[in-house]
């Protein structure tokens, strides 16, 4: 199933890879404390892409990777991205975007993301299984506005001065 918590296309690698190439030139990237991603396929590997440490891989067994080799229908063109260099990351369920009943909007088990994305914190995701998704029923205005609130809250009680957030834009 293509919609199912697609992955990027060859175009959306390309916009990543050069984003990532604008976000380094222009300092940004070293002031970044911390990156928070929606915890969807196509949401970790833009934030993989953009803020991860790049191609190489370091023989270092306290670095994990960021990202493996293979993820999504469309993979990385370089491979592997390691977190040398990165800030760290932490997926937070409650930056997901509006969740309709589209394949889109649904998730995989996070088991899978923490294999695919063995250098993302998903300790704040309560549920392996996707229990916000159902197929017969669309999130309500009030259940989003609900979620931005409570997502504002968490961010403003962090710690981190410089959080990058990588999510949808339908949810920023």
């Amino acid at each position: 199933d293509d919609q199912f918590d697609a992955s990027l296309t060859p175009t959306g690698w390309k916009q990543v890879v050069e984003r990532g190439k604008q976000i380094r030139q222009s300092g940004l990237f070293d002031k970044v404390d911390l990156v928070v991603v929606s915890p969807m396929t196509r949401t970790l590997q833009t934030a993989a892409g953009v803020f991860g440490g790049g191609d190489v891989y370091h023989d270092d067994s306290s670095e994990p990777l960021i990202m493996v080799n293979g993820v999504g229908k469309t993979p990385y063109p370089g491979g592997t991205i390691s977190s040398h260099g990165s800030p760290p990351f932490v997926a937070n369920e409650l930056c997901r975007e509006h969740i309709g009943t589209s394949r889109a909007d649904h998730r995989r088990d996070i088991s899978v993301y923490k294999a695919q994305f063995p250098g993302v914190d998903f300790s704040l995701t309560k549920d392996n299984e996707d229990v916000l998704w159902r197929p017969d029923v669309s999130e309500t205005n009030d259940e989003i506005h609900q979620r931005i609130k409570e997502f504002l809250q968490w961010l403003l009680s962090r710690e981190e001065k410089e959080i990058a957030v990588v999510s949808h834009c339908g949810f920023l």
